[in-house]
């Protein structure tokens, strides 16, 4: 009978559970093949603003967008990063209260449909492990009307509706004020989540109807103006007139939301990248004519 050498059994054990704890860690890395092509979830080292994908390999980042514009200038890039072997699959194009929700458990890569102040008010009020991995473009919140063309039309006496939710309100209110309908509370200004209770003047004796964004466009009919996100107008095709909007210095840019974890994913990265290259901010402009604006100076 041979001997046991407990040398060579001791490194097998070792060997072994190595090669058990490296199959773990590559459990997300599905490689292609010629009968279907499968991928893997974002995870990458933070020394490079690419993702280093081998030929036969594809990287999956899932998320949720809002239709219009976001899912239009998702679609816009994908080719490129396709190339770099990134492929973006979108969930929904319909954001809803529960999209933050799901980015934090994992159950998506990123999500494109909100401003940073909200994501912030988002994290603090369920603690969340979100940010910004970058702003992208600014949809200036405007005001419509299908019964005036022009602001010096609007009556003392108009009915106007506004968003209830959040920093959306205080845009509202805020633009209200630059066009000359109110005066806020200076101390207001600076919580960015102000409300008609934080009106402190009418100069024009109008009322304020604070209803739910997704009510404003379907039930616009009852008010002398609206006052609404562009992306919500694109959606709706609405051919309302244009009153007065935010500028171009509006801080609400629509951001690219991650885990914090993943905020240097590579693959991540070189999504927003891609958003950001100057091709893709001069297609944003040319494409929305306004209605969305790109985050970098195009010297346009």
């Amino acid at each position: 009978m041979k001997k046991i050498n407990a040398k060579r059994i001791l490194a097998s054990i070792v060997l072994g559970a190595l090669a058990f704890s490296f199959a773990g860690c590559s459990a997300k890395t599905e490689q292609t093949s010629s009968s279907a092509t499968e991928s893997q979830t974002a995870q990458g080292s933070t020394d490079t603003t690419t993702a280093n994908v081998s030929a036969d390999e594809k990287i999956v980042l899932k998320g949720i967008v809002d239709l219009v514009p976001h899912s239009e200038i998702i679609e816009h890039v994908k080719p490129q990063l396709e190339e770099q072997g990134i492929i973006i699959e979108l969930v929904a194009t319909a954001a809803d209260s529960t999209t933050n929700e799901r980015l934090d458990s994992d159950e998506i890569d990123f999500n494109y449909f909100q401003h940073l102040p909200y994501l912030e008010s988002e994290v603090e009020a369920n603690g969340y492990d979100l940010v910004s991995a970058g702003g992208i473009h600014i949809e200036p919140i405007t005001a419509y009307s299908d019964k005036y063309a022009s602001v010096d039309e609007i009556p003392d006496t108009a009915v106007v509706a506004i968003p209830n939710d959040g920093t959306n309100e205080y845009r509202a209110l805020r633009i209200l004020e630059e066009n000359g309908f109110i005066v806020l509370d200076p101390d207001a200004k600076d919580s960015l989540s102000a409300s008609v209770k934080d009106i402190t003047e009418y100069k024009k004796q109008i009322e304020i109807v604070e209803i739910d964004s997704a009510q404003i466009i379907p039930t616009k009919d009852d008010y002398d103006f609206f006052i609404t996100n562009t992306n919500k107008a694109l959606e709706a095709g609405i051919t309302s007139a244009k009153l007065f909007s935010e500028g171009k210095d509006s801080p609400y840019a629509n951001i690219i939301a991650v885990r914090a974890e993943d905020v240097d994913n590579p693959a991540v990265k070189a999504l927003v990248e891609a958003l950001l290259s100057e091709e893709t901010q001069q297609w944003i402009a040319d494409k929305y004519n306004g209605a969305v604006i790109p985050v970098i100076d195009l010297g346009n």
